[in-house]
């Protein structure tokens, strides 16, 4: 597939609200999601499903507009061809295999049938499942479920994947092994990719940028690596000598709090380097590291009402 570089944005919203009754989804949502990988950030009720949904004209809008792949988004069927979606729900067939599946979903995708069996034997053998192909769905666990979500979301090269809750039901180890998919995914094949998720550490190992949801509306969208800029607050991880460090600061008169085996010192300023230079030649303590403390995304939810 020939890839449209330079597009402004692969899809955009423009004031779009969506309302169960009295209930309101979405709330004069304004966004561009654009070439790369998006996170998109919320609690569960944030309206982050009803945006994809919106998006894939699953969802008709209570109002405002969008675009799809620089469409008008209620007339763009040909553009959603170029889309692949893994939902959050469960979704696949129990007592089908995932090369039947995934073939399946190529076929519907237009792919004629000889391409279409290729194409789901390459992706399966991508995300991990090229042993356990012929196996009923209904038997896979949940990561190999959730790696079966993803063969069939990329099968017909899209140009944009809409990932709702990837790493939904599964361990730290599973997570991370996702995560590395999806991201060598995004890379190896060229694919953007819209990522749903309530867990900021994903979005944080994943996205280059991010849209964060709160009771449907947009709190707050940019870059990243915007939300952990470096701050004063200084790191003192150590293999040895953290009380005897401790205690030397304190003489110093530089507060520094516990936190596993590391010192945490706030707000210091440059004399206190030296302090601390001189703090770990006095008490002979092993640094392993020092280094200014980041932002989490977690902080976004943290900083006072306006």
């Amino acid at each position: 597939m020939v890839r449209i570089h330079g597009m402004p944005a692969l899809l955009s919203a423009h004031n779009l609200s969506k309302n169960y009754g009295e209930i309101a989804a979405l709330r004069d949502v304004t966004l561009d999601i654009e070439e790369g990988t998006t996170g998109l950030l919320g609690a569960n009720g944030a309206g982050k499903s009803t945006l994809m949904t919106v998006f894939l004209g699953i969802t008709k809008p209570t109002s405002g507009s969008f675009t799809v792949l620089g469409g008008d988004g209620s007339d763009s069927i040909n553009a959603h061809r170029l889309i692949g979606y893994s939902p959050e729900y469960e979704c696949l067939p129990p007592n089908v295999s995932a090369a039947e599946f995934v073939t399946h979903m190529a076929r519907v995708s237009g792919l004629p049938r000889t391409e279409a069996r290729t194409r789901a034997t390459d992706v399966l053998r991508h995300v991990g499942l090229d042993e356990e192909r012929y196996r009923p769905m209904g038997t896979y666990s949940t990561g190999m479920k959730q790696r079966a979500k993803l063969a069939q979301a990329i099968v017909h090269d899209p140009m944009l994947v809409l990932l709702d809750e990837p790493t939904a039901g599964l361990d730290p180890t599973g997570r991370q092994e996702m995560l590395e998919l999806i991201s060598r995914t995004s890379r190896e094949f060229g694919i953007s990719m819209l990522i749903s998720s309530h867990l900021m550490g994903d979005i944080e190992r994943t996205c280059d940028r991010i849209i964060v949801l709160e009771a449907g509306e947009v709190l707050e969208q940019g870059e990243v690596s915007g939300y952990l800029t470096e701050t004063e607050t200084l790191v003192i991880e150590l293999d040895e000598g953290l009380e005897e460090m401790a205690e030397a600061l304190a003489r110093k008169g530089i507060n520094a709090t516990v936190e596993g085996r590391a010192l945490i010192v706030p707000d210091a300023a440059g004399e206190d380097y030296d302090a601390i230079r001189d703090a770990i030649i006095e008490t002979g303590a092993l640094l392993y590291r020092l280094a200014p403390r980041a932002h989490t995304l977690s902080d976004i939810f943290r900083r006072p009402a306006a």
